[in-house]
């Protein structure tokens, strides 16, 4: 069973194929990114930046467009600026993604800069769609004004994200004085910190509360009203400092961010703790998140202090990168496990309540796979952060990352599957654009 809720404006969403054409992309693209990883870190890939780039900006960022794309126009209660500019973004992020990941692992450094000018024009597609969306919703709530923060980012890690491509054909960086190396930790610092952590706080806001039927009490507003200050300043601090090479400044946007992230870690975990409904997918995974954060902040504030410009330490010294990856990840496939059955089960079911027996949102998957891809994703996930305590044998290493890997060929498969049997169109259908009859007509377009 899974609570249905009342009180957000389905009439505004654009069609659900906008959005599932999205989280179907993007989970295509953590399969490639996946294989990609794993040969980088088995060695029999150069592929760790193209990995990296396919899974954040590949799997997380399109996945995040696909769900601002959707409920944006849910929350807020306004209607999309542009269905066609949806579409657009889309398909210029994945060309340019994938132009730029063939260019790395061919070693034609020459082509980054095209490939990286189609992705950025994909980006800011998104971001003009939906910076037009959130300005007819003003006054904003803490969600939207933290969506606004990562279109903010947004702009900016694309920004830098190109100039590093055109660094590769053109010197840029050496005539300014700055290093390159700092430079990538401040590109790194913004994707991360800036666009994907702050969209997934915006969003954990509303749906912590909304699906385990809680409110926030004043603990957690004090809570809540620490991070809303200190983190977007923060994150900016911290990559400002890394890229100009300033220990003390690194330090003081090191303090606010892991401050600020263990507080919505403890904000969260207080809200799962009080569930009114029964354990699911998403919750289990969102406990997985908590703790994996309040270890991270722990473990790397002290790093960070310690040696605030070492470059291999840009999402935490040691196991503190993957106890990151831990916390985005298991968020974003927990949200998905919601996601996708209620987008399907509102435009499929909903109408039907009452007048038929009707599937509860949770019943659209398997939860046998989801069990099975929970336990994958864990243990691996677990031998991985082990191996940044200590000597990890390569073995183990190898057999950490396949579990990884079939953790989320099994999450792929639950949630295509959900798609095949549930949805009105075709996978191919919605994955292609060929949306068919039944897809609810477009009649705002513009």
């Amino acid at each position: 069973m899974s609570v249905v809720p009342g009180n957000i404006d389905t009439g505004s969403q654009p069609p659900m194929a906008i959005p599932l054409r999205h989280f179907l992309v993007g989970l295509g693209l953590l399969a490639v990114g996946g294989v990609v990883g794993l040969g980088a870190l088995t060695g029999w890939l150069p592929g760790r930046v193209a990995g990296v780039h396919l899974l954040l900006a590949g799997w997380v960022c399109v996945t995040i467009m696909g769900a601002m794309t959707q409920f944006v126009p849910v929350w807020s209660g306004v209607a999309l600026y542009s269905r066609r500019l949806a579409r657009w973004q889309l398909r210029l992020v994945v060309v340019g993604l994938l132009g730029f990941v063939g260019a790395w692992l061919a070693g034609t450094l020459a082509a980054l800069p095209v490939a990286g000018a189609v992705m950025l024009a994909g980006f800011w597609t998104f971001a003009y769609n939906l910076g037009r969306t959130l300005a007819s919703a003003r006054p904003w709530d803490v969600t939207e004004r933290h969506f606004a923060y990562a279109l903010a980012f947004l702009v900016g890690v694309t920004v830098l994200g190109l100039s590093l491509a055109v660094d590769f054909v053109q010197p840029v960086y050496a005539d300014l004085g700055l290093a390159r190396p700092r430079v990538v930790t401040g590109h790194a610092t913004l994707a991360v910190f800036g666009v994907v952590l702050t969209t997934i706080i915006g969003a954990i806001y509303q749906l912590v509360t909304m699906f385990t039927q809680t409110e926030f009490d004043r603990l957690d507003d004090a809570l809540r009203t620490v991070e809303r200050v200190w983190y977007p300043v923060g994150t900016l601090v911290l990559a400002a400092g890394r890229v100009v090479g300033s220990a003390p400044v690194v330090r003081a946007g090191a303090v606010a961010v892991c401050l600020s992230l263990a507080a919505v870690a403890g904000v969260v975990g207080r809200q799962l703790l009080a569930t009114r409904v029964e354990w699911s997918p998403m919750l289990s995974r969102y406990t997985v998140a908590v703790v994996a954060l309040l270890a991270w902040a722990a473990w790397t504030l002290p790093a960070w202090l310690l040696d605030p410009l070492a470059l291999d330490a840009t999402f935490g010294a040691g196991s503190g990168a993957f106890l990151l990856a831990a916390g985005v990840g298991f968020v974003v496939l927990g949200t998905l496990y919601h996601i996708v059955p209620f987008i399907i089960w509102e435009r499929r079911y909903s109408d039907l309540l009452g007048y038929e027996d009707v599937p509860m949102i949770d019943d659209l998957y398997d939860d046998r796979l989801a069990a099975a891809d929970f336990a994958c994703l864990v243990a691996g996930a677990l031998l991985l952060i082990a191996g940044g305590l200590g000597p990890l044998p390569g073995r183990l290493a190898s057999v950490g990352g396949s579990l990884l890997l079939v953790g989320v060929s099994v999450a792929i498969t639950n949630l295509a599957l959900t798609i095949r049997r549930h949805a009105p169109q075709s996978l191919l259908g919605i994955a292609t654009g060929r949306e068919g009859a039944v897809t609810v007509p477009d009649e705002s377009e513009s």
